[in-house]
């Protein structure tokens, strides 16, 4: 099992920033990618970014050259830095940890941008 603990999020004004983060715990050697996901209000889960244990990166073209993912030192915590963010990123965001097995998603952060 793991368990991931989202927090950071927030309202903002457009233009501003944001860092999300997504802390892993339990069988985290077991985690093959961390990702991020987004649900706007009455909207389908669509995928934002992720990090492979080998820290390769993929973005959405939504998000590429204003969302940064990275990974903190001890290699639990992804991070999910948000810059020039418009009121189209509105969404609840989730972190998602692949394994060999299951998916294991986070309980969600808001993220509300107003113009």
């Amino acid at each position: 099992q793991v368990q991931l603990v989202e927090s950071g999020g927030g309202s903002v004004q457009a233009g501003e920033s944001l860092r999300l983060s997504c802390t892993a715990s339990g069988r985290t050697f077991r985690i093959n990618s961390i990702d991020w996901y987004r649900q706007p209000p009455e909207s389908q889960r669509d995928f934002v970014a992720s990090i492979s244990r080998y820290d390769n990166t993929d973005y959405a073209d939504s998000v590429k050259g204003r969302f940064t993912i990275s990974r903190a030192d001890d290699r639990n915590t992804v991070y999910l830095q948000m810059d020039s963010l418009k009121p189209e990123d509105t969404a609840v965001y989730y972190c998602v940890a692949r394994t060999e097995y299951l998916p294991f998603w986070g309980q969600g952060t808001q993220v509300t941008v107003s113009s």
